[in-house]
């Protein structure tokens, strides 16, 4: 063997420290750069980003409070949604519909005047409610049903359900016909037709434990889920194989995917973190960032246009007494601290 000379041993190693910092993925720049107090009554679950009017929706457990994204002004509220979790928006009809778990009902309210249209009986406990504008129809993800019920956007009247084997969190669609959604209490993701409401895969998601956010990204078609063992899992949405996982913070109850910035986040409101993952390709994936956010701040909206990320939390006070209907209760909300962190670069 012929040893390289000082020179070359030089030369060598400049290349390799060269060719690291090439590939090296720099710092996201992911930072709060706004920290609004919103205050007011609830607790809260989802937030959805209205593009078109720059606007929150943001579910306060009795109500839906709208906020403007910039200033965040409280601009409106939807009253009277009981244990609502989500909120999802129809643009092209101008419609808006929030997921009520403790009524079991669905309500439907115009986009500009916010004024309420109709209430709408679903599964029981709707929880993650989504759009899909390839089936026209808005889907809740019926928690203690076990299934999905479809809701025609046109009419707001209920087309069907879908069986789906388990405890369903969030759910998201490719907008080619195709609805994915995670079982919390099987680590399952279930592929189901958008059109014909019938199951088509049933994916298994290990190493990933109890899934919750999902985001995805429809050209690379890859599917991103928040775990609770700390782990985001890519999985392909053609062939339901787990591509990769990537490791998150604690606590995560939402994810988001940016396609221009080519980046998928990860809310993790145990240890205060927004989880930064840059896709370097559609089978690799780097964690660029755990930007420091705030104790509670679990869910998140994406604004695609300006690249923030919105969080919504509280400061947190001592549980109340335990109870036999509530042995474990939450730490309780101290009042007037809801808070809206805007994060971005």
């Amino acid at each position: 063997m012929k040893l390289l000379s000082r020179r070359g041993l030089f030369v060598c190693l400049l290349l390799l420290f060269s060719s690291a910092a090439l590939h090296a993925q720099p710092k996201s720049g992911y930072h709060v750069i706004k920290q609004l107090k919103l205050g007011g009554e609830g607790g809260w679950d989802y937030l959805t980003f209205d593009a078109k009017g720059n606007r929150l929706f943001i579910s306060r457990g009795t109500h839906v409070m709208v906020v403007d994204a910039d200033t965040g002004a409280v601009v409106g509220d939807i009253p009277d949604t009981q244990g609502v979790h989500g909120i999802a928006l129809a643009d092209e009809f101008g419609k808006g519909y929030t997921s009520n778990g403790r009524a079991s009902n669905v309500t439907v309210f115009d986009l500009k005047t916010l004024k309420v249209l109709k209430q709408v009986p679903v599964g029981k406990n709707p929880d993650a409610i989504i759009y899909d504008p390839s089936s026209k129809r808005v889907f809740t993800m019926n928690g203690a049903g076990g299934d999905a019920t479809a809701i025609d956007a046109n009419t707001d009247a209920v087309a069907g359900t879908v069986p789906l084997g388990g405890k369903p969190e969030f759910a998201t669609a490719d907008e080619r016909g195709h609805v994915f959604v995670n079982l919390e209490d099987k680590s399952v993701v279930v592929e189901f037709d958008s059109q014909k409401l019938a199951v088509l895969n049933r994916w298994p998601l290990a190493p990933c434990e109890e899934p919750s956010g999902m985001a995805i990204d429809r050209k690379h078609h890859r599917l991103f889920s928040g775990c609770s063992n700390k782990l985001m899992a890519v999985v392909d949405s053609d062939s339901g194989k787990v591509v990769t996982t990537v490791p998150i913070g604690a606590g995560v109850d939402a994810n988001g995917f940016d396609p221009e910035a080519g980046l998928a986040f990860s809310s993790n409101g145990g240890d205060a973190t927004l989880t930064v993952v840059h896709e370097d390709s559609p089978d690799k994936f780097t964690v660029v960032e755990n930007a420091a956010t705030q104790r509670g701040a679990r869910t998140m909206a994406l604004d695609p246009k300006t690249h923030r990320v919105f969080l919504v939390t509280a400061e947190f006070g001592p549980p109340p007494a335990p109870t036999p209907e509530r042995p474990r209760p939450r730490p309780s909300i101290v009042p007037g601290s809801f808070t809206l962190l805007i994060v971005g670069r």
